[in-house]
């Protein structure tokens, strides 16, 4: 059975930094990409970075030079690294396991390849 665990969020003030881990189980963890998605209030979910089984990441771009995303295959990790938050990264952050196909990030389908989520409040 798929397992996502996601840790790390928290109240911080406009400017700081909080560190987003996500620790797998059930799945051949090295194989898979992996994304980090965000939905805040009132919004659909949506994809903020991912990073490939051979390490290659990509951002959305209101996050880009921001966060940066990293992945530790031996502890089964993916972790989201955010520093300079601004109020509108308020959101719940989730981890996924997905596929990386022709330059795209596919989410797995199904609720056992999502976490249930870390909230990040950033509000002074």
């Amino acid at each position: 059975q798929v397992q996502l665990v996601e840790s790390g969020g928290g109240l911080v003030q406009p400017g700081g930094s909080l560190r987003l881990s996500c620790e797998a189980s059930g799945i051949a963890f090295s194989i898979y990409a992996m994304g980090w998605y965000s939905q805040a209030p009132g919004k659909q979910r949506e994809l903020v970075a991912y990073i490939t089984s051979a390490g290659s990441t990509n951002y959305a771009d209101s996050v880009k030079g921001r966060f940066t995303i990293s992945r530790d295959n031996a502890k089964n990790t993916v972790n989201l690294q955010m520093n300079s938050l601004k109020p509108e990264d308020t959101a719940v952050y989730y981890c996924n396991v997905g596929a990386y196909y022709r330059g795209s990030y596919y989410p797995k389908e199904g609720m056992d390849y999502w976490g249930k989520g870390t909230l990040v409040t950033v509000s002074s």
